[in-house]
C-alpha cells in the first residue's frame, strides 16, 4: 500500500482560481468538446497514453483529453443544457459539456490527470470524484476542502490515479438542485495492464431520475421520492440504447445509482456474476451468480456475463420505474364497470376514454392526447407489438454475427425454429377442482391422551 506521505506526494497538485491563470495560461487550456446529440457515440482506441479497452456510454460519449508533459488533461464545462429524454420530450437539465450526464471520462491506473472545471451555470459549483483516492483539497466539498467554483471561472483539479474502477463526478455545491439538474458523470480508470480485467464490451451508464410535469420541461428540484422519469443516462425507454454483444463474448456493465432510492437491476437471460463496487475489484473467490444486483443510493457496480445469443430485457425490478411520466396519482380502477359514467362525460369532454378498468397494459397501445413535452406511460414497440415497459429498461441484443466494435442496434431477434413460445390450438382439458370441503372441517376435534378419562 502507497505510503501516506508518498500518496499526496505523488498525487498533490494545485486548484486555482480563473483570476490566478494567466492569460498565457489560459489560452493553453485544452480545448472544452460539447456533444449534444443523444446518439451513443463508439469510442476510438485511445490515441495517447497508455492502452485500454474503452468503455460504451449508453447514449453518451467519452471526453477527450491531451497529453501535456506526461500529463492527461480534460477540460469540462459545467452548464445549462437541453435533453432528449426520449422522443417526443425533452427536458432543460444541467450538465457538462452539452449533455446531461456529462462526458465519460477515461484514464489508466497510475496516470496524473489534470482536470480543467469551467462554470457556466447561473451559480457556484464544484466537482467531487466519487471514490477516487486523491488528496482532500482535490475532494470537492464547497467550503469544506475548496472554495466555490464561482460564475464565469475555471479551476483545476490534479491528482494521480492510485487504482482502477468504477467511479463518478457530480457536485458538492447546492447539490440537492444540480443533481436533481442533472450533473454527474462516470469516471473510468482502467488497469494499468490492459489484458487484465479484460472484457470484450463494456459499457456503462449512470441511473437518475427527475421530477417533470407533463407538458413541462423543466425539473422541480425539491422533489425528495415522487419522482416521474426514472433514467439510464436521463434517457427513458425507447430512448435508451440496447447493449449489444456477439454471442460467446465476455460483457461487462457497469452501473452508477445518483437517485434517491435504490434499484434492482435485473436482466433476463444469461446469469451474471458480480465483479465490481466503487470500492474495488471483487476477487474472483469472492463472486457468486446473480440476476438481480440491487444498487443503493451513491452505490456503483460492474457485473459481467458470457453473451447468449437472443433479445434479453434488463430493468430496474422496482415496476413503478419502468412507467413513465402518466403512473401517478390516477386510481385504481380495476373490475369497475363505468361505461355509463364515462358516455356522459364523452359528451362533454369528447377525447374522454375510460383508462384501466381491466389493467393498465391499454396504455402501452393507446393513443391518448397528452400535454405536449410529455411522454406515454409505457411506450416502445417491439416485434410482437407494444411493450408494455417504460422508463428504466432496455435490451441486451446478443447476435452471433457481430463484428468487434460494432454497437449499432440489430434489430428483433429472429428466434431459431422450434424456440419461440406460440398460442397452444389444442383442446384444453376443464381444470380439476379440490373437493368441496366437509361443513365441519373447520371444527376442531380434541382427543384426550390414551388412559386418561376426563372430569
Amino acid at each position: 500500500m502507497t505510503q501516506r506521505r508518498n500518496f499526496f506526494k505523488a498525487a498533490g497538485a494545485t486548484l486555482l482560481g480563473a483570476a490566478t491563470v494567466s492569460r498565457v495560461g489560459a489560452a493553453s487550456l485544452p480545448e472544452a468538446v460539447t456533444q449534444s446529440s443523444a446518439t451513443l457515440q463508439a469510442p476510438p482506441p485511445p490515441p495517447t497514453g497508455r492502452p485500454f479497452n474503452p468503455i460504451v456510454t449508453l447514449n453518451g460519449w467519452s471526453l477527450p483529453w491531451r497529453m501535456k508533459d506526461g500529463v492527461k488533461e480534460f477540460h469540462l464545462l459545467a452548464e445549462p443544457v437541453v435533453r432528449e429524454i426520449a422522443p417526443g420530450m425533452k427536458a432543460n437539465l444541467w450538465g457538462y459539456n452539452g449533455q446531461s450526464p456529462g462526458p465519460t471520462i477515461e484514464a489508466v491506473e497510475g496516470d496524473r490527470v489534470r482536470i480543467f472545471v469551467t462554470n457556466r451555470l447561473p451559480e457556484v459549483t464544484s466537482v467531487h470524484w466519487h471514490g477516487i483516492l486523491l488528496p482532500s483539497g482535490m475532494d470537492g466539498v464547497t467550503g469544506l476542502t475548496q472554495p466555490p467554483i464561482a460564475v464565469g471561472k475555471t479551476f483545476v483539479y490534479e491528482f494521480v490515479l492510485q487504482r482502477s474502477g468504477t467511479f463518478m463526478y457530480h457536485p458538492h455545491a447546492d447539490e440537492m438542485t444540480q443533481m436533481a439538474m442533472g450533473m454527474m458523470g462516470l469516471f473510468i480508470v482502467h488497469p494499468k495492464d490492459p489484458r487484465q480485467l479484460r472484457a470484450d464490451r463494456d459499457y456503462g451508464f449512470i441511473l437518475n431520475a427527475y421530477d417533470v410535469e407533463p407538458g413541462a420541461a423543466t425539473p422541480r428540484v425539491n422533489t425528495m421520492l415522487d419522482f416521474n422519469l426514472w433514467t439510464w443516462n436521463s434517457r427513458a425507454f425507447p430512448g435508451i440504447d440496447p447493449i449489444v454483444a456477439r454471442t460467446g463474448e465476455r460483457v461487462r456493465i457497469r452501473v452508477g445509482n445518483l437517485t434517491m432510492t435504490n434499484h434492482p437491476i435485473h436482466m433476463h437471460g444469461p446469469h451474471f456474476e458480480v465483479t465490481g463496487t466503487d470500492g474495488g475489484w471483487v476477487p474472483k473467490s469472492a463472486r457468486w451468480p446473480e440476476v438481480t444486483t440491487d444498487i443503493g443510493v451513491g452505490q456503483m457496480r460492474a457485473f459481467e456475463f458470457d453473451a447468449l445469443a437472443g433479445d434479453w430485457a434488463i430493468h430496474c425490478h422496482k415496476s413503478h420505474h419502468t412507467m413513465n411520466a402518466m403512473g401517478h396519482a390516477v386510481p385504481t380502477m380495476i373490475g369497475v364497470d363505468h361505461r355509463e359514467v364515462a358516455q356522459k362525460i364523452a359528451n362533454l369532454v369528447p377525447d374522454y376514454m375510460v383508462m384501466g378498468d381491466k389493467g393498465m397494459h391499454d396504455m402501452a397501445a393507446m393513443e391518448m392526447p397528452l400535454p405536449d413535452n410529455t411522454l406515454p406511460m409505457m411506450t416502445g414497440t417491439g416485434p410482437f407489438g407494444p411493450i408494455g415497459m417504460g422508463g428504466m429498461f432496455s435490451v441486451v441484443k446478443v447476435r452471433d454475427d457481430l463484428a468487434r466494435g460494432d454497437h449499432r442496434d440489430p434489430g428483433p431477434y429472429r428466434h431459431p425454429p422450434g424456440t419461440l413460445a406460440h398460442e397452444f390450438t389444442g383442446e384444453v382439458d376443464a381444470a380439476l377442482r379440490a373437493p368441496a370441503a366437509q361443513p365441519d372441517a373447520g371444527t376442531l376435534q380434541v382427543r384426550k391422551p390414551h388412559g386418561h378419562s376426563g372430569h
